[in-house]
């Protein structure tokens, strides 16, 4: 446990570090406000509203960057701000007091000092009577479906849910019920004064962040409903690196040509990157996920001695944002392991290793519907060819991959990896990586059965040459094309994880012509162009 001593310290380090930033931010804006030119196209809305309480999150920086570099062109930006804005936001929500009211003081002081020198449309809470009775004794199934002049604002708010409260199944209890409640009043608050705006300015685009928890989901849907182009974005797969998408940034869409191949530095350069990853050397949105990685023990390595096959099952953490696109096969991730037990209940001579997503349970994001839990209500744990590894464990998945007769996954990027590893892979979701034929995936769950039955009974599985080649190219795309590098102004806080604070730099640098990345971001905007690097910015 840390001390007092150096929590305090650590405290006061945070504060100081928060505070230069703040006064960089302050310094930048109005550098920006004094060199903008006269505006000479419609504007553009930026709206993020779930991202950050206090400090600098990385998508915050990325919104903020790219409306910089865009008014230093002529293009307008005006923020959409909340201002107490919602009764219950999503990183505002206590999820041990689901009735507290959110930080809103600090959260609205931190976006004035982000927003100083901009144009900002400020929207406050106004709760709506009429639609607060209509809702007041619906039932979490009658909230979900729940529809209101037009819009879906169920549908849109369960993602929110379910990342808030940490699980796929929400609990039909009051306290769920409340909170359902209160993000629909929110989200319809946010819906009616975004409907003024664009009627007001009549936006050349909107960006948001990735548009799936609930206030910027609403406010994508308003933008495709009235014609408006909406961007959206997320971390990108390398550290200060952002993904901007006109699709929807969870689900990674690339149109990547059918004749792009790698050459050989490309593929030097990518292998140079696996050679990092397989060993755990790697990071996303600041998070180290694997702080060591070990072998197999010797345990572990006797029991796999005693069977003659072993197949890896990988899971997800299932209220994760990505898990809406998966759930395309099965209903949800729990569905699909409940097949998987089936498998292996009908095959006791096969040894499954069942491994635990390792952000299940970090530090302040632990799942209240995990595998863990899964597999003691289910009693897998005693079945004499279960081996379950917890998210705490960090054993090496590319060790029991190499060991696995085949892979078992949902949507994770483990099973990407496998497929570079010349592993078969039965996938059992949606996954990014299933935009290109690269590894197997069923139409339904029936059809996941029988090639399950097929790959065991086997003594070979045929891999299709085009799986490796595609899971190549889909990754380099994924890694040096789509993510956007943005370290040249932002640097990862050391005392405060997961958020970033600006490097010092002129006003100048933000120009398009001096950044490859904003460049690609202004070009992507204003003109509709892909948020590519081309090869030679790689």
């Amino acid at each position: 446990m840390p001390s007092f001593i150096s929590k305090l310290s650590r405290g006061v380090r945070r504060r100081f570090e928060h505070s230069i930033n703040n006064w960089r931010i302050k310094r930048i804006n109005k550098e920006v406000q004094n060199h903008e030119p006269p505006p000479v196209k419609r504007p553009v809305v930026i709206f993020n509203a779930s991202t950050r309480i206090q400090g600098l999150s990385l998508n915050a920086a990325y919104s903020l960057l790219s409306g910089w570099s865009l008014r230093l062109v002529g293009t307008p930006v005006v923020y959409f701000g909340c201002n107490s804005g919602m009764s219950q936001c999503v990183l505002g929500t206590n999820r041990e007091n689901l009735r507290a009211s959110p930080p809103c003081r600090k959260c609205v002081g931190q976006s004035k000092n982000l927003y100083s020198k901009e144009s900002v449309s400020w929207f406050s809470y106004v709760k709506d009577d009429d639609l607060e009775s209509m809702i007041r004794e619906l039932k979490l199934d009658d909230l979900i479906a729940f529809e209101y002049q037009g819009i879906p604002l169920g549908e849109l708010i369960i993602p929110s849910m379910r990342w808030v409260l940490r699980r796929h199944h929400l609990l039909d209890d009051e306290d769920s019920r409340s909170l359902f409640r209160q993000y629909i009043l929110s989200a319809w608050n946010v819906a009616r004064n975004f409907v003024v705006l664009i009627e007001v300015i009549d936006p050349l685009a909107v960006v948001v962040f990735n548009g799936m928890f609930f206030p910027e989901a609403v406010v994508r849907h308003l933008c495709m409903e009235n014609g408006i182009r909406v961007i959206t974005h997320e971390v990108g797969m390398m550290p200060c690196t952002g993904y901007f998408t006109t699709g929807q940034a969870t689900a990674y869409p690339i149109d990547i040509p059918s004749s792009f191949t790698l050459n050989t530095k490309q593929n030097h350069k990518l292998d140079e990157y696996l050679g990092q990853r397989f060993h755990g050397n790697f990071s996303m949105a600041g998070i180290q996920f694997w702080p060591e990685m070990r072998g197999l023990d010797e345990g572990l390595t006797c029991k796999i001695a005693t069977f003659p096959q072993m197949v890896s099952v990988f899971t997800n953490v299932v209220f994760d944002t990505s898990q809406g696109h998966a759930n395309r096969i099965f209903p949800h991730m729990f569905s699909w392991l409940d097949l998987v037990l089936q498998v292996i209940k009908a095959n006791k001579e096969t040894l499954f290793v069942i491994r635990a997503h390792p952000d299940e349970y970090r530090s302040g994001k632990e799942s209240r519907e995990s595998v863990a839990d899964w597999i003691k209500q289910n009693g897998v744990d005693h079945l004499p060819n279960v081996l379950f590894v917890n998210s705490s464990e960090y054993i090496s998945s590319y060790e029991l991959i190499q060991r696995s007769k085949f892979v078992m996954v949902y949507n994770s990027t483990i099973g990407l990896e496998a497929t570079l590893m010349n592993s078969a892979v039965l996938c059992g979701g949606k996954a990014r990586y299933t935009q290109l034929p690269t590894v197997f995936i069923p139409g339904s769950p029936e059809e996941y059965l029988l090639m399950a039955e097929e790959f065991l009974a086997t003594s070979r599985i045929e891999i299709p040459n085009d799986f490796l080649r595609n899971a190549r190219r889909f990754l380099y795309y994924q890694i040096f094309r789509t993510s956007l590098p943005f370290y040249d102004f932002i640097r990862e806080e050391k005392s405060w994880l997961g958020y970033v604070s600006m490097k010092p730099f002129s006003w100048k640098e933000l120009l398009p012509k001096n950044s490859q990345t904003l460049s690609v971001v202004v070009d992507g905007v204003v003109k509709n162009q892909p948020f590519l690097l081309s090869e030679e910015e790689e």
